[in-house]
Order: structure tokens, then sequence, then C-alpha cells
């Protein structure tokens, strides 16, 4: 074999390995949706419930999420009168998907479960994410309090900032509806 077969075989295997390893960054899964509803929740056994949209819904959640929303319903977890959400929303080109845990109208936690975007993953770190503990929803529904950009990460700061105020809403008609 010659020298310069040797190098393409090698650029190739360094070529597949690289894919391979962004591959696998791409799609991060971080937390099961279980995972994310046992810690809720405490461990306590939830109610898993489903919450119908008409057509005002729609267009109050599209006017929150920035385009259409064309689901019948949504699923959510109940335990007392705390609520967990787990929703998708996409980041520039891919859906991340995130689980909210509200009690009291509130934003207990926020984290990301699974990020499939190439870049912009700091929105799944902590130091991100905590700025959304305690978060209500105030007038228009916007969040009462500011969130931090991260420098590169605009579309997936945006996508959960969305799906923030999205979970809030819901809540509140969830706990209405009854």
């Amino acid at each position: 074999m010659s020298n310069m077969q040797v190098a393409s075989k090698i650029i190739i295997s360094v070529f597949i390995a690289g894919f391979i390893q962004f591959s696998a960054f791409a799609n991060q899964h971080l937390l099961s949706s279980e995972q994310f509803i046992e810690q809720a929740f405490s461990g306590n056994t939830s109610t898993k419930k489903v919450l119908w949209l008409n057509k005002e819904d729609k267009v109050t959640i599209a006017d929150i999420m920035n385009h259409s929303f064309n689901l019948l319903r949504v699923r959510y977890w109940q335990y007392q009168q705390e609520t967990v959400w787990i929703l998708n929303e996409i980041g520039k080109e891919k859906p991340i998907t995130v689980g909210v845990h509200i009690k009291e109208n509130q934003i207990m936690s926020l984290k990301v479960l699974t990020f499939r975007e190439s870049r912009g993953d700091e929105v799944k770190h902590d130091f991100f994410t905590r700025q959304f503990d305690g978060a209500r929803l105030v007038e228009e529904n916007n969040l009462n309090q500011h969130i931090d950009g991260i420098t590169g990460a605009t579309m997936s700061v945006r996508a959960l900032t969305k799906v923030a105020k999205l979970s809030l809403w819901l809540n509140k008609k969830a706990l209405l509806d009854k």
C-alpha cells in the first residue's frame, strides 16, 4: 500500500470518528422525562393528564411561541397543585426537549432534557436554567424576570424562554379548568 493510500485511510478514519463524535454531541439526552418527573415530585406518584385546547387557546399559544400551534392537546403530570410539562421547541433547526416543574404559578425548575442542535448547548447547564427559578407570568404573557442571553446561543435561549412562558400559561389554564 502506498503512502498516499495510507494517508487517505487515516484521513477517512479521523473524519468518520469526528462525525460519530459530532453526531453524539448533537443529540444529547441529558435526563429522561420520567427522571425529571420523579425528581420534580420527589418520588411521589403523579397523575398523567391531558389538557385539551380550543381555537382561542391556540391563538394565545401562537402569540407566546411566535408561530402556529397545531396540537389538539398537551400532556402533563400533576401531583396535588404542582404540574410538570415536557415540551419541545425548535432552537435554530431542531427541537429542544424541556421539562418545566411549576408550583404556585411559578417555575420551580426548568431543565433541558434533550438537546439536538449543533451549537447553543450552553442552555443545558444549571448556571443558565436557574435563571427561570421563581419566574411567573405577568401582563401580556411575559416573564416577571429578565433572562440573560448567551452569545452564540440566541435561538436556544429564545426557545427555552418561550417554553417557560408556555408552560406557565398552560399550568394556569389546567388548574383553572378543574
